[in-house]
């Protein structure tokens, strides 16, 4: 593999927004790649998986990514950029199993990041860099981005009335790096039901704080609104059930693994990650999160 020389900006002359969330996503994904590798899937999807015509969680990933592979109307010959890499999973896949050339993938987290190193993966190149900072050398034909946008907007945001600009950049800028032509393959969280509990209202604003401080999951309709002058939306597919049923798997996973991880790296993280989980389980069974994959094509003449 042939990495990106390009890095994170000096963090002492970052603006603030990229200070924090360098610091939010290393609390979230830099624990330590062995203990995510215990509780996810083969290839480290750390996302829904789509159970339609399986029962097993690496299947149900590998459907997942084929999904957003169609949604962005992936060829071989396409140059593709995966915005929020994670560990890999898609860029391997699209690679392997789909014979695509050029692929490229961005991440914030370091240890992520040199996991898509540790694969050597065949055309595939990343950088560790905020998406704010990424220029690309090239346009690109497709684009994919699995439950990266979480991380664009803050509680603070949504309260002080500055997600909807967030949310906008976004878009503008990831149609900045495409040519005419190109489809975006999106799989986000969302927001759904405010939750009716004092328990369920705690649990989920612990986790946020705990967990994936700094980030917080969209509402539908904010993505509709931020996308339209960008990228137009061609098909959207809600998969709340799916999610429920990967967390749950994800939790008996790590359940499976207790006793290694309360002696590796101690009680509170296997018992921060089972309360997590579990509050990922309740939050989308009682409707208060689902999960959206949207298929994007580009308005040409956006400005």
């Amino acid at each position: 593999m042939s990495p990106d020389t390009q890095q994170l900006p000096d963090t002492r002359r970052a603006d603030p927004d990229t200070r924090r969330s360098k610091a939010d996503v290393a609390v979230a994904y830099d624990i330590d790649n062995e203990f995510f590798r215990l509780w996810l899937d083969r290839g480290m999807s750390y996302s829904c998986g789509i159970f339609d015509d399986t029962d097993d969680l690496d299947e149900a990933q590998r459907a997942k990514l084929s999904v957003i592979h169609d949604f962005a109307r992936i060829r071989p010959t396409s140059r593709v950029l995966d915005v929020g890499c994670g560990w890999g999973a898609n860029l391997e896949y699209l690679v392997r199993e789909r014979d695509v050339a050029d692929a490229h993938g961005i991440t914030l987290s370091e240890a992520q990041y040199a996991e898509v190193l540790r694969r050597e993966l065949p055309g595939v190149t990343a950088s560790c860099v905020d998406f704010r900072d990424y220029e690309p050398d090239h346009p690109f034909d497709a684009l994919t981005s699995i439950c990266m946008i979480e991380h664009v907007c803050s509680v603070d945001d949504v309260r002080s009335g500055r997600a909807a600009a967030k949310y906008d950049a976004y878009f503008r800028r990831t149609w900045q790096w495409t040519r005419p032509g190109a489809h975006f393959g999106l799989q986000t969280i969302l927001r759904d039901r405010v939750p009716r509990t004092r328990e369920d209202i705690r649990e989920i604003a612990w986790a946020s704080r705990h967990i994936f401080p700094g980030g917080i999951a969209p509402r539908i309709e904010e993505i509709a609104q931020a996308a339209a002058p960008y990228w137009e939306v061609m098909q959207v597919r809600t998969r709340r059930l799916d999610y429920q049923r990967t967390c749950a798997e994800w939790r008996a996973r790590l359940r499976r693994h207790e006793a290694g991880i309360r002696k590796r790296w101690g009680d509170r993280l296997f018992l921060d990650y089972d309360r997590y989980l579990t509050a990922c389980v309740n939050g989308f069974a009682r409707r208060q999160l689902s999960l959206a994959q949207w298929s994007l094509r580009r308005v040409d003449d956006a400005r």
